[in-house]
């Protein structure tokens, strides 16, 4: 019989990703749910809003509440946070790697490492020094991982992957999917985890 199960919709230019990033894995083993890492990109979603940038950077109040919110939240969940310069970061590259990884066993670690660096020591994910590290650390050949990034099979998974986050109507990131029911913002997982397992979906994105 399969476990309940959800998706994590992620992106790293995303703050409140980091939050769930890196404490998901420890709640959904102690709820039996699974859970399936799904990067995508945010920019062609803010871009159809005639966005370009953050709605954190458009609209001041809301980031200066945002930021404020993140020292909160990280401080309770006992994670460093230093805000990024610049931000949002460049996170295609990273994104492209997180897909490899997540076929060859490494990509949570990745992706993890990722918003570890980012967050929480404030360095550029948009570097491939920074990223080659995060690689070792999670496991990865580096020469291998960027030879897969930067091939079209990849890029087009995460083109699709995208277009997919378009089609089932997700605005924002983190995003849970239990079936067809979306969850927006890290203080939602719970919620998430609660739906799943009450409806207990034959598997994920059922």
């Amino acid at each position: 019989m399969s476990k309940p199960a959800l998706q994590f919709w992620f992106e790293f230019a995303s703050t409140y990703s980091y939050l769930s990033a890196m404490r998901i894995g420890d709640v959904v083993a102690k709820a039996g749910v699974a859970v399936e890492w799904k990067p995508f990109l945010l920019g062609p979603i803010f871009g159809a809003q005639g966005w370009e940038t953050s709605p954190f950077n458009i609209y001041p109040d809301k980031g200066r509440n945002m930021w404020r919110d993140m020292e909160r939240r990280a401080r309770a969940l006992d994670l460093a946070f230093v805000r990024p310069d610049p931000f949002p970061q460049n996170s295609l590259l990273a994104a492209r790697l997180t897909v490899a990884g997540l076929e060859e066993g490494w990509g949570e670690a990745f992706a993890r490492g990722v918003y570890e660096v980012e967050f929480a020591h404030g360095l550029s994910i948009a570097e491939e020094r920074v990223l080659e590290g995060i690689l070792i650390k999670a496991g990865a050949d580096p020469d291998s991982a960027f030879e897969a990034a930067r091939s079209p099979m990849i890029k087009d998974r995460l083109k699709a992957q995208t277009q997919e986050a378009i089609s089932r109507h997700i605005f924002g990131a983190p995003t849970f999917m239990v079936g067809d029911e979306l969850f927006w913002g890290d203080d939602r997982l719970e919620q998430a985890i609660d739906w799943a397992l009450e409806k207990h979906p034959a598997q994920v994105g059922a």
